[in-house]
């Protein structure tokens, strides 16, 4: 089957592209990550999300460590083709690395951060290494 679709990407300098991961039935954005060529076509061929690790230099299969994979339901490219919007199931309800359900869990209030979310469950006992 041919890729052709993977060229209509606009991918940056560096060969990547923002991953918007939001949840597919209520709709809250979950993580923001990026991908680059490969990553975004192993989450086409795998119905599983994986991203490019800037930090660690490689390929990154969501929940590979955690158990927290993320199902992907549909795959969206923005206007400018610079943007990905993952349509996702997040397995165990957890998308962020420190136990909340999401990575956006502060909000500006009086001109500080504050936190929102719960953490569901410590990253102690998510990451076990």
């Amino acid at each position: 089957m041919s890729e052709a679709w993977l060229n209509k990407v606009n991918w940056s300098e560096d060969g990547l592209v923002s991953a918007i991961a939001q949840d597919a039935v209520s709709g809250r954005v979950l993580m923001v990550a990026w991908m680059d060529r490969e990553a975004l076509r192993l989450t086409w061929q795998k119905g599983e999300a994986v991203y490019w690790s800037r930090s660690r230099k490689k390929l990154w299969h969501k929940g590979e460590e955690s158990g927290h994979i993320q199902k992907v339901k549909e795959i969206r490219l923005d206007c400018d083709g610079d943007a990905i919007l993952l349509q996702i199931e997040q397995q165990g309800g957890i998308a962020c690395h420190t136990g909340r359900e999401s990575c956006f869990y502060r909000h500006l209030e009086k001109g500080k951060w504050v936190e929102t979310d719960a953490v569901l469950k410590s990253p102690d006992e998510i990451y076990k290494k």
